[in-house]
């Protein structure tokens, strides 16, 4: 999406949208907004770009597009997290957003319960 808003207004944007699925809301940590619904994470805003939890089985679907994971500098060493940047289209098409934000949701809904089974 070609719009050139400032970080806030693209969270809320981005929250409106992810209204298809639910309650969403958001929360500022680390220099940017994690993405939330139920409680649970699972999306993060960073310099105005949208990132959506992954796993290993959704992992491909992002790579084979070409998107890029979120990572981020710390001692000289990089990491990426189990976040991948979103298809500019969720932005435009909420039937695409539901899709996507339904499937990071449910990889982020899995993440949690494993958490707390271990």
């Amino acid at each position: 999406m070609a719009i050139s808003w400032g970080h806030e207004q693209f969270v809320e944007y981005v929250v409106d949208l992810s209204q298809v699925i639910g309650p969403v809301y958001s929360k500022r940590m680390f220099g940017g907004h994690g993405i939330f619904l139920e409680g649970v994470m699972f999306g993060l805003v960073f310099n105005s770009t949208l990132y959506f939890k992954v796993d290993s089985d959704s992992r491909e679907r992002y790579i084979s597009r070409g998107l890029e994971p979120f990572s981020y500098e710390r001692k000289g060493k990089t990491t990426n997290l189990n976040y991948y940047q979103a298809p500019e289209e969720v932005l435009d098409d909420l039937d695409i957003m539901r899709d996507w934000s339904n499937c990071a949701f449910e990889v982020a809904i899995k993440a949690a319960a494993k958490r707390k089974a271990d």
